[in-house]
């Protein structure tokens, strides 16, 4: 998925969640004033109290539009808080200019005049003074006006923040999640990448040693060098056309071991003693070329012309686990200082492969050199 269209797809999500909020909203006078129906058969629908009510969220809408199309992505999009602060403040301060001039005046209700007539005192004490006492006897006027900013406006536009709060957290929200997929996109192309090289560092590496195995054929057995060389072309064709895949056919695997295995005895003389133990593998899959580094450093390092020498290569499917083992012994300094890349190379690819979910444990002691690989296999 595109970045292209995954924006577009929260972007729709966004605009659900606000489209469901004031959707209710505004369904709200209707669904309050059939309930009230519902409960008492003398009132009436009457649309000037829904109209009223419509007429009080029209401000908070225009204003919700306003921050969430153009302030909101200045904040969390364009990261110029600043600006951002200050157009809100002058929008929050109109809003409240605007509260406070549209707010009905509120003074004391005063009585029709004929009932001011009826219920009054006596003509002669009818003049009232303009103060009245207060408290401990001060004066104060006895039509006091209304306060600049009542609790109803201070009630608004707690609400107008709030509301805005809310539309950069949701925003934020998303934009949070839109940063995650980009970045997990990121990390699996650069898992992929990691891989593709690691595979071209150990195939070339690979080719080389056979390659240097077949040069020593041509002058002892020309003919076995040919048959070699057929060998060889299968085990390419492995390389060209499974090497690039992320998991193979276990049998597959284990058969491009086996005509390695069986090409590399072709130097060597009975002193060498070379045990393989491969097993009938069920229908599962691992990565290509992951035993291959182990194998090679094995024949590499631990071949002996002079003395006795040994490479023992077992495979083992226990569960939904390959198990492999290598020994062999050591002709001289240790694997590590001379095929350290490779072994390097393969733990990269298992790392970013499995994480911490397989095993590999290398015991370097003084005759003997061993590796132990446990590792899930894909289904």
């Amino acid at each position: 998925m595109t970045r292209g269209i995954w924006m577009r797809r929260l972007s729709r999500q966004e605009n659900l969640i606000y489209l469901a909020v004031w959707g209710l909203l505004f369904a709200s006078p209707l669904l309050s004033l059939y309930v009230r129906m519902a409960s008492d058969a003398n009132i009436r629908f009457n649309w000037t109290e829904v109209f009223i009510a419509w007429r009080q969220f029209l401000p908070f809408l225009l204003l919700f539009l306003v921050h969430n199309f153009f302030l909101a992505p200045l904040f969390v999009y364009g990261r110029r808080r600043m600006a951002y602060g200050s157009v809100v403040l002058v929008l929050v301060a109109a809003f409240t200019l605007y509260q406070c001039s549209d707010r009905p005046q509120r003074g004391p209700h005063r009585p029709p005049m004929e009932q001011t007539e009826h219920l009054g005192p006596p003509r002669e004490f009818r003049h009232k003074p303009k103060h009245r006492p207060h408290g401990d006897g001060m004066f104060k006027p006895a039509d006091a006006p209304p306060p600049i900013i009542g609790e109803h406006d201070v009630l608004a536009v707690v609400i107008l923040i709030l509301m805005f709060g809310a539309n950069v957290g949701i925003k934020g929200y998303f934009r949070s999640r839109d940063d995650q997929k980009r970045l997990s996109e990121l990390e699996k192309q650069n898992l992929e990448q990691q891989l593709e090289y690691l595979r071209y560092q150990i195939n070339p590496h690979f080719f080389m040693n056979t390659l240097n195995n077949i040069h020593a054929l041509v002058d002892i057995d020309p003919e076995q060098a040919k048959n070699t060389i057929l060998e060889l072309s299968k085990m390419m064709r492995f390389v060209l056309y499974e090497g690039n895949k992320q998991y193979v056919h276990l049998y597959y695997e284990l058969d491009f071991i086996r005509h390695y295995v069986a090409l590399m005895q072709l130097r060597y003389t009975d002193k060498v003693r070379i045990s393989l133990d491969l097993p009938l593998v069920p229908d599962r899959k691992v990565p290509p070329l992951i035993l291959i580094t182990f194998i090679e450093n094995a024949f590499k390092h631990g071949i002996s012309y002079q003395n006795e020498s040994f490479i023992e290569i077992a495979v083992a499917v226990e569960g939904e686990n390959l198990q492999f083992s290598c020994r062999n012994s050591k002709a001289d300094t240790s694997i590590e200082d001379k095929g350290g890349v490779g072994l390097a190379n393969v733990r990269r690819r298992l790392d970013l492969l499995y994480g911490h979910n397989y095993s590999l444990k290398i015991q370097d002691e003084a005759d003997v050199y061993s590796v132990e690989l446990t590792l899930p296999l894909k289904s």
